[in-house]
Order: C-alpha cells, then structure tokens, then sequence
C-alpha cells in the first residue's frame, strides 16, 4: 500500500447541525464543555487506490475538545496511526451484519465512530447486558461532541458529532456527508430527503426505527432488574416503520454526492444514534488489533474498559462497577 502524506482537513461549506440533544432516558448526560486545544493538528488523508478508498488520519479531531484527562475519564487525547480502508463499490450483504467490537466507521477528519462500550452489568464482560455510553447511567468523561478518549489516547464519537457537524453544516439545514462506514457506504448526519428518491423534496430530520422493550427485564441472576428504560443496548427493539430507517439505521436514495442513488447509514438523535449493524461487509482493517481485551483498528492498543465512575444519579452500585438495577 502507498503512504500519502497526511494534510489537515479542509474545512467544507456550511450546512447544518441540530441545537438539540440526543434522546436518552436520562435528563442530563453530564457532558462537558468542549473548550481544549488539542496540542496536535488534525492530518488526515483519503484517496482512492484500486477499488479501494484509503483513509488514513493521525485520529485528532478538527475541533476543541472535552478536558482529557479529566473528571470521568482519565486518559489525555493522543495522535494515532490509522489505515483504514473501505470498498469504493460496497455491495450490500445478503443478511444485515451486527456490530461487534469493532468500530462503525471514521468520520471525514479521520475520528472513528464507537458507539459500543467496554462496560457491562456487574462489570461481567461475558454479559450480553452493555451499558449504553449515552442513556445518561453511568459518567464516561463524554463531551458536547459525545466523545471521550480510550486508555491509548484515541479521541472517538460515541453520538452526534456536533463539532464536526458545525464545520460541515453551519446554520442551515442540510443533508451532509460526515463519514464512511466500515463497509464502504457513506454516513450523513440527521438530515435527508423527505422522499428518499427525490432531491428536490424536503430536508427533514430522519428518525430511527428502534423504540425501548415495554415491561420489566426478566431473566436470571445475570440479568439487570427495573424497567427496560435505555440503560443497556438490550433495552431497544427494531419495530419497522416507526421511522424513516431501517434496523442498520440506513435507507437507499439520493443524496448530494450520490445524485444516482445508493445504500446510506444517518447518525441520529434518538437510539442508535451510530448504526449497530451494517447493510454490507465491513472491511478488516476496522478490526481491533493489539494486546489486550480491545484494539485498535489500523494500529494498536484500543478500548478497555475505563474505570468504575459509578451512577450519574440514584441506584447502588455493585463491587467496583456501575449500579445494580
């Protein structure tokens, strides 16, 4: 593989971004003002070579961050060495493929986007009970942008990547591209096409398909108590038709770079706010690598689970992990 040398982003027209916070069951994220430089420049390259498109980035965002370290995560942000490569002509998949450990995509200044966390009930990492990083539960040091860092000093986007959105997107309301996902197909932030095979129709907010399980949890002594309220990824169902999206949080159409059509994902407000399942096949290099229980994809170190914080509010926790419910 050829090595370009990393430029930093160039910054796009203004479109869009929303004034409004993600919808999680808790009324208060926590999330801290974005207000650092980052002592390093955003660099980050994409080209395409062969059937492939090449992003490579250095992982630093293109905008102030959260204080890292600081309270609820203690790791300070570090330059990365990322390789990423995507399917130029994805093709979507017989069957939806579910996000495992891996990363969903990397957005247009070369920050991934991680909507998975290394946190379980009773921190029990064989648990299929994953807490949510944006239901509010537990502190993970997120900031206005919904990113933290991980134990090797990668920035990531849990959610809505506001700074990014403001860069792109502006004032005005927009259907813009902010990333590519692990298989090949573009992501958007919020907006689209009212009717999706019409670019001249209206720009509307598009809304995921997923809403919380009704009822109680119920299962054995591995299984959280209360009711299913957004706390942990099983909380959420796919019911078809409730939204605009389908249960990969995506849809085919037009879009400004696509004016022919295709496959796209859109991060949205409410769950899953960055797609848990993929339409295509994701491609190797998003899979974690190095030592540990996580990794990260194109180099090494990654996601381990961050130290007990412990509830935002109410509950008891159990033995140095998140509360009991």
């Amino acid at each position: 593989m050829k090595h370009a040398f990393l430029l930093p982003l160039l910054v796009l027209p203004a479109l869009a971004h929303p004034d409004h916070p993600p919808s999680v069951h808790g009324e208060d994220l926590g999330l801290q003002k974005a207000h650092e430089e980052v002592s390093a420049t955003n660099q980050v390259s994409i080209r395409i070579e062969g059937d492939l498109r090449i992003i490579e980035s250095n992982g630093i965002p293109d905008h102030e961050t959260g204080k890292f370290p600081g309270r609820g995560n203690p790791h300070a942000v570090r330059e990365q060495s990322s390789s990423l490569s995507v399917p130029l002509k994805p093709k979507v998949a017989e069957e939806p493929i579910a996000l495992t450990r891996q990363p969903f995509g990397v957005a247009l200044n070369g920050v991934l986007f991680d909507p998975g966390t290394a946190e379980f009930y009773r921190n029990d990492r064989s648990s299929e009970w994953n807490y949510e990083a944006l239901s509010g539960e537990i502190n993970l040091g997120l900031d206005e942008h919904h990113a933290h860092v991980q134990p090797n000093g990668a920035y990531h986007y849990h959610g809505l990547p506001t700074g990014l959105l403001d860069k792109l997107a502006g004032n005005e309301k927009g259907m813009v591209q902010i990333g590519w996902a692990a298989d090949g197909f573009p992501i958007y932030g919020l907006y689209g096409y009212k009717d999706p095979k019409d670019a001249a129709s209206e720009v509307v907010e598009l809304k995921s398909s997923y809403q919380l399980k009704e009822g109680k949890r119920e299962g054995g002594a591995g299984t959280p108590r209360g009711e299913y309220d957004g706390t942990f990824t099983l909380d959420y169902e796919y019911r078809q038709g409730i939204g605009d999206l389908d249960e990969c949080n995506g849809r085919e159409g037009v879009t400004p770079e696509f004016p022919d059509g295709t496959y796209y994902y859109v991060l949205t407000a409410d769950y899953p706010f960055i797609p848990r399942m993929f339409r295509g096949t994701p491609d190797e290099s998003f899979e974690r690598k190095g030592p540990g229980p996580g990794g990260h994809p194109g180099g090494t170190g990654g996601e381990r689970p961050h130290p007990p914080m412990g509830p935002r509010s109410g509950g008891s926790r159990g033995p140095g992990g998140p509360p009991r419910r």
